[in-house]
């Protein structure tokens, strides 16, 4: 027996000159037979030998099983050690370290490290745990969704048919597929009867595509002898034989391309690594400068030095941020699962709101993949079949079966055809259908309309039948039904310029009458007003036989001589299906559009199909080149371009576009492509990232899965998606909604402005803490905050206050929508990109991969260290942008010098204020003997007004003012926390108080900060006094009320000279509400 090996199959990528390596549809049986070492019966099939079970066995233990190899994983351990290897958890572990390290130099003086130490480590661990914990939930949740091959087929072997597990096929095989069978494996037809497959979700293409042993086509896609792993066998039946298997079928090669392909790096995980680069860099640099300021100019020993550096560190860590980050991401993750959004990736909540362009499948993800009857034409009369609150029923009335010809085509629709439910069980609507699409549209339409359909078939039962083939173009059955003149009646539907030939008479609404010269011109205007639409259109004839010619016995023929009728029928009307959007797809289109976000379509169907489907869910509202032309009657040319605000491109012009094209095309709003394949999907989405744009990707086809895992966030579906594309986007709807798709942005919206919130809130209690610690060793005063006491402030009350953001309303809940999307793409921001690409392919010459990502990931270390030293670094630092970062200048600037400038002097006074009343010690007392206040053996101190201090007194008043410093930080955080709720306008309005979580965090912290300073053993763990007087807290209180006043005048004076940018009102968009869009 020869050797039969699974020859690769090479799906086109990058690469133009590789192409699907399959050549079997173009070779004659006898060559198949020969290539994979099979007998075959092509007269009879199911005689046919098939392989022996030990050759069978053999070629299973050659080539390995008949199914897809599973993504790569890391081992979780791993993936654990990621996470904490983060900078900001690197950064926290390595201060732990250093505590325990000091601690085993000093253990009496630095006892309190024992818990500064064990907290930094602990919450470097928690960071990394709450991040592992919800990418494995999420995980875990995909890994339930996924199915990847079937589990049965039918094949043959030792001339026995027999049903398998589809993992056991092997090449060579011959394989027995009926309708409702998912193809198991690549198959080359040999013998076919009526056999039709759905290639939608490999190619998108909506149409079943019919399969005969035959083929004339070269483009194995296209090749009508084969059909591919994955796809949906929907009418007939046919054999065919294994030729590809597992990872070497098409569907594997897609798979396989997908997971070569790499998605950059989230938009808030960048400014969120930039944000702690810049921490940690200041940090480590203000940590080092006062090490050797403590060594060389305050003469302490090195543990102490050591001891002031790490408290310096820590002073300007936020240690509790990364967690509250995660904490706030996965809170909305929830609530995103809660509106059928599933997020894979916590990243991925916040690139949906950031999304600049969003490029969608149009098959089963904006229509609903299942034809569905629209225009019924009968009698000179047009009725509409779907709901009436459609905009296309205004050229048609509701359909009538009180109308003779609407109630026949009804009739016809049910008994012309081969089609038939699965079962009897459910609507009509959601039945499973087993035969070719178009006429599954039929009948769940008919079905609906007539009572008492299920017995249809037995009354009129069928005598003869043609089916439908490409060269008569129409289907014809014969049904015993009583008529005034005889006992059978014939009924045809097919291409209407073919059934229109067959007929002679016209059925005008109440009888046949001789067909005419006006009746061929109301024909021809409503089939191209159908067509137009983008609807597939059949036309029914019939024909009542007289029973001296035709009685009920009489049998007829489809060989030589031919016996039955093909002339002189009666036409009946036209029928047009479409497959229609999903209900509230329109209105997620427009509301996208309203937030500025870009819709594109990118589908594999046919370009007038697309168009049409395009305009009537607000994704198409203007005039194409074309149309402009036709509008004006001026030839294409002569339209200038910027006229032009819309364009429809077909895929076999995309391998050719120019980059001037290319920049043409995504300069309109309005942009379809057609006829593409999944490697134009991944080239468009790489050139609209090239300009700039944030991509997200929405598809549930094998097709689409390499564009969906190179998109900035890919969103597959669940019910209809297929596996391939679920593994590969990075976030699921699971109700395949694609309205939820607006739902999911504007969460994501939301929550990127409550993270800017919380960081903002978090991030302005540093400078307290770091002016502590560098008046500590400048001037030097009695440390106003410990090292324990600023992480129990960061990961105390600070949690409890930064958490509750999570759960704010939008300020203006319309408005969150009409804004524009926080880094839009415009001509400059074009051009600045393509120079950064530019430098960076100049920099970097050898590169192969054009992904900026990918050249930023393999810089060396050397290289991203040295890059802030250069002054290229910061020209595109400080060159201006459009876009809105997480952690901005306005934001800084609240933090670290205006609010944080408040509050650093709302904390002193504090402080001072507290020494003064609690030991009448003044600031100048402070001031002269701060370097020795409290320290071990501490002399006595006598102070301005004579009282004397000894260590003990010392130790209680210096407990003291840290408390009152402690619980100053406090107080005008509860004040900052309402300010920083309003980014738009005032921090006035029932938003501000709508949040119940802000009181319960309010008072978790208050709870929290108050034991620290008043309720044994915290106090004594954390080094506070339980004797400071409440008049002490009257000192952060009125410098809160300051800092609120400020930040009215502040944001009163921003608003002025900066208004609000929205998003240009879109014209023409068609918004009616309905329960699918409005959720209600």
């Amino acid at each position: 027996m020869a050797e039969v090996k699974n020859e690769t199959v090479v799906v086109a990528e990058e690469k133009p000159d590789q192409k699907v390596d399959v050549d079997e549809h173009l070779l004659p049986l006898a060559d198949i037979e020969k290539r994979y070492a099979v007998s075959v019966n092509a007269a009879k099939p199911v005689s046919s030998q098939g392989l022996m079970a030990t050759e069978a066995a053999k070629r299973l233990q050659e080539n390995g099983p008949n199914q897809l190899s599973p993504p790569k994983k890391r081992h979780p351990f791993l993936r654990f050690l990621d996470h904490l290897m983060g900078l900001f958890n690197v950064m926290l572990l390595v201060s732990g370290v250093a505590a325990y390290i000091l601690l085993a130099i000093d253990p009496v003086g630095n006892s309190q490290n024992t818990y500064v130490g064990a907290i930094l480590l602990v919450v470097a661990f928690m960071n990394a745990g709450i991040e592992f914990y919800q990418v494995q939930k999420s995980q875990a949740i995909l890994e339930s969704f996924l199915n990847l091959i079937p589990s049965k087929c039918y094949v043959i072997r030792e001339s026995k048919l027999e049903n398998i597990s589809a993992a056991e096929l092997v090449l060579g095989d011959i394989v027995y597929v009926k309708s409702g069978d998912k193809i198991p494996a690549d198959l080359r037809i040999f013998w076919a009867n009526e056999l039709k497959v759905d290639n939608s979700s490999l190619t998108g293409e909506a149409d079943p595509q019919k399969r005969t042993g035959d083929n004339s086509m070269q483009n194995p896609l296209e090749a009508t002898n084969l059909v591919f792993n994955g796809t949906l066998a929907v009418n007939g039946d046919g054999y065919g034989i294994v030729i590809r298997t597992g990872d070497n079928t098409v569907i594997g090669q897609i798979a396989s391309l997908t997971a070569n392909e790499q998605r950059r790096s989230s938009p808030l995980s960048e400014e969120i690594d930039t944000f702690v680069k810049i921490i940690a860099g200041v940090a480590a640099v203000c940590a080092i400068i006062f090490l050797i300021i403590g060594i060389v100019a305050k003469g302490l020993n090195a543990s102490q030095a050591l001891n002031f550096a790490i408290g310096t560190f820590v002073s300007f860590v936020p240690e509790g941020l990364p967690a509250t980050v995660t904490m706030l991401l996965t809170i909305a993750a929830k609530r995103m699962a809660g509106r059928n959004v599933l997020v894979k990736d916590l990243q991925g909540v916040e690139t949906l709101g950031a999304i600049t362009l969003l490029a969608t499948d149009k098959t089963g993800t904006l229509t609903r993949n299942q034809m569905t009857v629209t225009y019924v034409w009968t009698g000179g009369r047009m009725f509409y079949a779907q709901s009436q609150s459609s905009t296309e029923a205004q050229h048609a009335i509701p359909l009538d079966l009180a109308d003779a010809g609407a109630d026949e085509l009804m009739h016809m629709s049910l008994l012309c055809s081969r089609a038939r439910f699965e079962s009897n069980e459910g609507p009509v609507s959601t039945r499973p259908v087993l035969g070719d699409a178009t006429e599954a549209g039929l009948l769940r339409n008919a079905a609906a309309k007539i009572v008492d359909f299920e017995t249809l078939g037995d009354r009129f039962p069928k005598v003869f039948e043609i089916p439908f083939n490409s060269e008569n173009k129409w289907a014809m059955t014969i049904h015993k039904k009583r008529h005034a003149t005889g006992e059978l009646m014939v009924y045809i539907k097919g291409a209407p310029e073919r059934v229109l030939r067959l007929c002679s008479t016209f059925f005008d609404g109440k009888q046949p009458v001789p067909l005419t010269e006006q009746h061929k011109a109301q024909f021809e205007e409503t089939y191209q007003f159908m067509a137009s639409k983008g609807h597939r259109v059949l036309a029914f004839a019939a024909l009542a036989l007289p029973g001296d010619k035709f009685p009920a016995d009489f049998v007829f023929s489809k060989e030589e001589p031919i016996n039955y009728p093909r002339d002189n029928l009666t036409f009946y009307g036209l029928i047009s299906l479409e497959d229609p959007p999903k209900h509230g797809v329109r209105e997620a289109i427009g509301h996208c559009r309203e937030a500025g976000i870009r819709v594109m379509m990118v589908t594999g169907d046919h370009p007038l199909t697309a168009e049409a489907i395009g305009r009537k869910i607000n994704l198409m509202l203007q005039d194409t080149k074309e149309s402009l032309a036709a509008k004006r009657g001026v030839p294409i040319d002569q339209v200038p371009e910027s006229d032009v605000n819309a364009i429809v491109i077909h895929g076999e012009r995309i391998d050719s576009l120019t980059e001037a094209e290319w920049d043409n095309i995504f300069s309109k709003d309005e942009i379809i492509f057609a006829r593409t394949s999944p490697k134009h999907k991944l080239q468009i989405v790489k050139r609209a990232q090239s300009l700039g744009h944030i991509v997200g990707v929405t598809g549930d086809g094998v097709n689409d899965s390499p564009a969906l895992k190179k998109a900035d966030l890919g969103i597959a579906m669940n019910q209809s998606g297929s596996d391939v594309s679920k593994e590969a986007a990075a976030m699921i709807l699971i109700d395949d909604n694609f309205a939820s798709t607006v739902n999911g942005i504007e969460e994501g919206r939301l929550i990127f402005q409550n993270l800017k919130k919380s960081i903002q809130y978090t991030v302005t209690h540093t400078m307290p803490e770091v002016w502590a610690n560098l008046l500590y060793i400048i001037v030097p005063l009695p440390l106003p905050l410990s090292a324990i006491q600023i992480i129990v402030v960061d990961l105390g009350f600070e949690m409890f206050l930064a958490l509750s953001y999570a759960w704010d309303p939008p300020e203006n809940k319309s408005g969150l929508m009409k804004l524009l999307p926080r880094k839009p793409v415009t001509p400059t921001s074009i051009a600045r990109t393509k120079r950064i690409a530019a430098e960076r392919a100049a920099a970097n010459p050898h590169a192969t991969d054009d992904d900026s990502a990918q050249t930023l990931h393999e810089e060396s270390a050397l290289t991203k260290l040295s890059k802030p030293f250069t002054a290229k670094y910061w020209r595109d630092v400080m060159e201006p942008k459009e876009e809105e970062t997480l952690v901005d200048g306005n934001l800084l600037s609240w933090s670290y010098i205006e609010a944080g400038s408040i509050m650093t002097l709302g904390c002193f006074a504090a402080f001072f204020f507290a020494y003064w009343w609690y030991k009448r010690a003044t600031p100048y007392d402070l001031a002269k003997n701060g370097g020795s206040w409290a320290t071990t053996d501490a002399p006595n101190i006598t102070l301005v007004s004579g009282e004397v201090l000894d260590s003990e007194a010392q130790m209680d008043s210096f407990k003291y003012g840290q408390a009152a410093y402690y619980l100053a930080i406090m107080i005008q955080q509860c004040f900052n926390l309402f300010i920083c709720k309003a980014r738009f306008g005032l921090p006035f309005g029932k938003f501000i108080i709508s949040n119940i979580y802000t009181f319960y965090g309010l008072f978790g912290g208050v709870a929290l900060s108050m034991a620290v300073v008043y309720i044994p053993p915290f106090n004594v763990a954390f080094g506070t006094n339980w004797r400071l007087h409440p008049i002490i807290w009257l000192v952060p209180i009125g410098f809160g009320l300051v800092l609120l006043v400020y930040s009215v005048i502040r944001t009163l004076i921003i608003r002025a000279r900066n208004p609000i940018q929205y998003s240009k009102e879109v014209q023409g968009l068609q918004m009616h509400p309905t329960r699918w869009s409005t959720g209600r």
